[in-house]
């Protein structure tokens, strides 16, 4: 069981966190029955990801086994074989679709399409320049959607822009990351590489950066959202962005990490810190006013 749980990547379900931003700012936080919904699709997205992950291992088995650090994944290493990660990823994948059309019939679509798009990314959709990183983001994208969808409200677009930026970022960073790892061997590993260079990735992570942080102050100081959530200080936050952004990139420049972004987060407390506190500033702009 240890090498399935381990296939599973527990420590990525972070990143379906985002489908619930959509009930922090619709501020039904403290609503059970929509923190019972929101917390099922969380469930659910995390399932369907380790599903995506067992796939995603399977098809890179023999590129892993060259890399210094995946060739330890338990399929890599021998530890599981790619048949039972098959059908492992198969029951995981079934299991999730039926209570998540019970949720919300769109939540159910949503979670299919996740799913479908990143069948197809592993099987060609990730051998293509700058769509491979396109379709990370969407990856993002659809579980702030799909966050929307199951509680039944309406998704800002300010949300879709700073979730799609923020997603470009962190896989610009992770494919330059990747790049300085293997460095000669980049394109032996994942053929895609030897499309990018670190200069180019230097340049779209500063394009995202720079727009991540101009839509995110945009979206707090905007007149129609203060009149919408009720408060004109929700821009008290963006300096937990910005030192966010940043400490991210200092990461990434200065300690040469980055390369995978649920490790470098959880693993740096000034992160997790920052993260708290902007969580913390949310709360108390949405929920006392």
């Amino acid at each position: 069981m240890l090498p399935l749980i381990r296939s599973l990547r527990p420590n990525q379900w972070i990143k379906s966190v985002f489908v619930l931003a959509p009930l922090v700012f619709s501020e039904h936080l403290l609503d059970g029955r929509y923190l019972l919904r929101s917390g099922g699709a969380f469930v659910l997205f995390c399932l369907m990801s380790s599903a995506v992950y067992l796939l995603n291992d399977i098809r890179d088995v023999e590129s892993d086994r060259r890399h210094p650090e995946k060739r330890n994944r338990p399929i890599a290493s021998g530890l599981f074989s790619p048949g039972a990660a098959s059908a492992a990823a198969i029951v995981i994948a079934l299991s999730a679709l039926p209570p998540a059309f019970l949720l919300s019939t769109s939540f159910g679509w949503v979670l299919l399409a996740y799913g479908l798009m990143n069948v197809a990314y592993s099987l060609y959709l990730k051998h293509v320049v700058i769509l491979d990183v396109m379709i990370i983001a969407t990856g993002y994208l659809l579980r702030a959607i799909a966050g929307a969808l199951v509680i039944n409200v309406e998704i800002s677009s300010w949300l879709i822009l700073c979730t799609v930026l923020l997603a470009l970022f962190m896989g610009f960073v992770k494919r330059r990351q990747e790049l300085i790892l293997l460095e000669s061997g980049a394109g032996g590993h994942r053929r895609i590489l030897d499309e990018y260079t670190p200069r180019f990735l230097d340049q779209m992570i500063a394009v995202v950066t720079a727009g991540a942080l101009v839509s995110y102050a945009l979206y707090t100081m905007s007149p129609d959202v203060a009149l919408k959530l009720g408060t004109p200080h929700l821009n008290l936050t963006i300096p937990f962005v910005i030192y966010g952004l940043l400490r991210y990139l200092y990461l990434v420049y200065a300690r040469n990490q980055g390369g995978n972004p649920s490790s470098t987060i959880l693993g740096d407390p000034s992160l997790l810190i920052n993260g708290g506190l902007w969580f913390l500033a949310v709360f108390a702009l949405l929920y006392f006013k």
